[in-house]
């Protein structure tokens, strides 16, 4: 009896039923990520490689989707082989349709259609900040939270509506994570530069006074990124804390606004800025204050991976809703608060 075939002749036997799985392709930007992920919620694989510019770049979106289409024949058998599995025991196959980068959205989109019709298997898009959202969801046990959704695709605070999320406040102009890569890019690292303006930004001493911009609940960085960019005469380390604590206070504020208005008790911080100490440090202060837990997604999930596809995958499976291959589509800027979540309510 082959692996595969005795993991599921087990699982039968123990719990007199065979849980539904699913593949989920992530291709948004950088990464490639491609997860098992089954309707209990459990990570069965979880595996991804990250195109790297080189320094003082940003991401060249060719690039980055020769690489995915590289490395994805791989990844792809690794999430099986992790998983114990083959693709014939997936239910469905789930990929991110946006928003993202044209030709990194296409690779994941090419593939998920060719496994679908090669192997008679539903396929089911999915908005990478939604992945983002019930991925944290999932991984906190959180409910009803304030959504803080940070990356270099997004810069939102979220509450749950009626079968979908509904936008709070978002940027205006660049996201945290943009503003956090551009500057990086300008003192030589390349994208994402987050860790890397993170480590530098501890050694900061001197407080270098950038523009505060909060419009409501919305935020702006552009003039902030401007502003930065006319002082690098300066220490990099005292731009990098000066940026950090300017950008994550105006984030503060905002988060703070949103939980006070609604009433809500829980905090989830997703994306991958989430994994900054500094502001998981600033945010606690804000949960504090409001008589709030806040709900951290763990490191190793903050980043893009294919598990944050294919969680919501198995939600919309649950939902019975899929598409045709055919039907499969991308869309760079599909907005989140389009998106049908028939889960919420």
């Amino acid at each position: 009896m082959e692996k595969g075939n005795l993991h599921r002749w087990v699982e039968q036997l123990d719990t007199g039923m065979k849980y539904k799985r699913g593949l989920g392709i992530e291709s948004t930007a950088h990464t490639f990520g491609v997860s098992v992920v089954d309707e209990r919620g459990t990570i069965l694989s979880n595996v991804k490689e990250v195109y790297k510019p080189p320094p003082g770049k940003g991401i060249h979106p060719r690039e980055a989707s020769r690489h995915h289409a590289e490395k994805a024949p791989k990844l792809i058998g690794d999430a099986l082989k992790a998983a114990s599995l083959t693709i014939d025991d997936m239910d469905f196959i789930a990929y991110s349709a946006g928003p993202g980068l044209g030709p990194c959205l296409r690779v994941g989109a090419t593939l998920a259609r060719a496994l679908s019709v090669y192997y008679h298997k539903p396929i089911i898009p999915v908005h990478h900040g939604v992945g983002h959202i019930e991925l944290g969801c999932l991984l906190t046990g959180s409910s009803d939270p304030v959504v803080l959704l940070l990356s270099g695709g997004h810069t939102m605070i979220l509450v749950s509506g009626i079968r979908s999320w509904v936008v709070f406040g978002e940027t205006l102009d660049l996201t945290l994570g943009q503003l956090i890569d551009q500057f990086g890019r300008a003192i030589g690292y390349s994208s994402p530069a987050g860790p890397s303006i993170e480590k530098l930004a501890r050694d900061g001493k001197k407080y270098v006074t950038l523009p505060y911009v909060v419009k409501g609940n919305d935020l702006s960085f552009s003039g902030m990124l401007t502003s930065i960019k006319k002082e690098l005469s300066r220490p990099y380390a005292d731009l990098a804390f000066s940026l950090q604590e300017t950008a994550f206070a105006m984030v503060a504020e905002v988060s703070e606004r949103a939980l006070a208005l609604t009433g809500k008790r829980e905090l989830l911080v997703v994306g991958g800025v989430a994994a900054n100490a500094r502001l998981s440090e600033m945010l606690n202060h804000v949960a504090d204050r409001q008589g709030a837990a806040i709900k951290p997604i763990p490191i190793a999930f903050a980043g893009d991976c294919g598990a944050q596809i294919a969680w919501p995958g198995v939600l919309y499976n649950k939902a019975g809703i899929s598409a045709r291959a055919e039907d499969a589509f991308v869309n760079q800027s599909w907005r989140i608060d389009r998106v049908s979540v028939p889960w919420r309510s």
